[in-house]
């Protein structure tokens, strides 16, 4: 994108242009040849009979519209329980929410919750299991919780001699890697992996990078098999077929979170309880915009941030197609203006965004006014040797 595009849209956000109009939008074409790991069922259903399994999955672990539960079912496979991650199996529950066991209706399987009591399968809930299935679709930001879920199953498999079999999906934000590699004094259950925020691979990509670089508990290695999808290449830009969670509803707000869940940290809402999540930010403490919106509880949020108060603040829902796909860069200039703007009241969870960020530099410089240039140059080296390291584990064509 020519320079003059970036300091147009830098102008847009200091100056008060609160959205983007759809006449400035680039046109979106998405390859729609491309065949998830699971949708090959002649891959891998024949190693599946006589065997008992287990499947990590949620509402996008589909094979077109039908939930691969019900097709493994058909097909004769013994599937014995399903793992729910954040946001539960049907993936409604608000960000952060305990998720309790409990049985689907439709089949009467077990659902055994990973992320209510315990986060890692226990010895007794993978027992009577010889393979675990691990298919939900990731939108490829360190934060996202699914990959840490990913981890702790990985480290369950391995502790107990059981095969992980990984159906690769996309990755949606895999044509770009960016922002700062996770310090280990940060590690978290938004950021398990010493990886960038925005990492550049797909599911079935960063479990072999976690077995190969010995990430599990003690170097321990699962026994891993990936069925990679078909016709994808990390330059695709690739539309979910099914959203990955309440408050990532469309293609615009899974461009942009990369960029803007930092905001989670702060006195700034990113829209949870509003019809734009993750498309808009605000808050009460800045001067009034032609922009704003009053958070209310919904579906994606029971208590959101500023509940019932006008947030002031700027539409982005726009944004993401214009400029993330382009540049190929998390966007800073965001974070940067709004800790201008809140006079002194921005960030108000300073462990968290530290959390998010994987260290606490990223905050220090902004609460000490540095440049983006500056916070963007201080992850680099870093950034460099993660690159590196992960071609090793590509299995698909890059960007680069």
């Amino acid at each position: 994108m020519k320079k003059a595009t970036i300091l147009f849209l830098s102008f847009c956000f200091c100056f008060g242009i609160n959205s983007i109009s759809q006449d400035m939008l680039f046109s979106v074409n998405y390859d729609t040849t491309i065949i998830t790991g699971a949708e090959r069922t002649e891959i891998y259903v024949n190693s599946l009979k006589n065997k008992r399994v287990g499947i990590v999955a949620n509402q996008t672990t589909v094979i077109g519209k039908t939930h691969l539960v019900d097709s493994l079912l058909s097909l004769g496979i013994e599937v014995k329980k399903v793992f729910s991650p954040e946001h539960g199996f049907r993936g409604t529950a608000s960000a952060g929410e305990h998720v309790k066991s409990s049985k689907d209706i439709k089949t009467g399987l077990p659902i055994v919750s990973l992320y209510g009591k315990n986060k890692k399968p226990t010895k007794e809930q993978i027992s009577d299991l010889d393979v675990i299935i691990f298919d939900i679709q990731d939108v490829g930001a360190r934060f996202y919780t699914y990959i840490s879920t990913l981890h702790y199953v990985m480290e369950a498999a391995a502790e107990n001699g059981k095969k992980i079999l990984v159906f690769d999906r996309p990755n949606p934000n895999g044509f770009y890697v960016d922002g700062p590699v996770l310090n280990p004094k940060f590690e978290s259950f938004v950021g398990k992996h010493k990886i960038p925020v925005v990492h550049g691979l797909t599911v079935g990509e960063l479990a072999k990078m976690i077995n190969g670089e010995g990430w599990l508990k003690n170097g321990i290695k699962c026994e891993l098999e990936v069925v990679k999808s078909l016709n994808y290449e990390h330059t695709d830009f690739y539309k979910l077929p099914v959203a990955p969670s309440p408050n990532l509803p469309n293609m615009s707000s899974v461009y942009l979170y990369p960029s803007i869940c930092f905001f989670e940290g702060t006195s700034v809402s990113v829209g949870r309880g509003t019809d734009l999540p993750f498309q808009v930010i605000g808050s009460p403490f800045i001067d009034s915009t032609e922009f704003s919106f009053i958070p209310a509880p919904n579906g994606g949020s029971k208590s959101p941030k500023h509940k019932g108060k006008t947030c002031h603040g700027y539409n982005l829902s726009m944004f993401g197609l214009l400029y993330i796909r382009n540049t190929k860069q998390l966007y800073l200039h965001w974070l940067v203006g709004m800790n201008e703007k809140t006079n002194g009241k921005f960030i108000t969870r300073a462990s968290f965004f530290d959390l998010l960020a994987g260290t606490d530099s990223m905050r220090k410089q902004i609460e000490a006014q540095k440049s983006i240039e500056e916070i963007r140059l201080s992850w680099q080296n870093d950034l460099e040797t993660y690159k590196i390291m992960r071609k090793k584990y590509l299995l698909y064509a890059d960007f680069e």
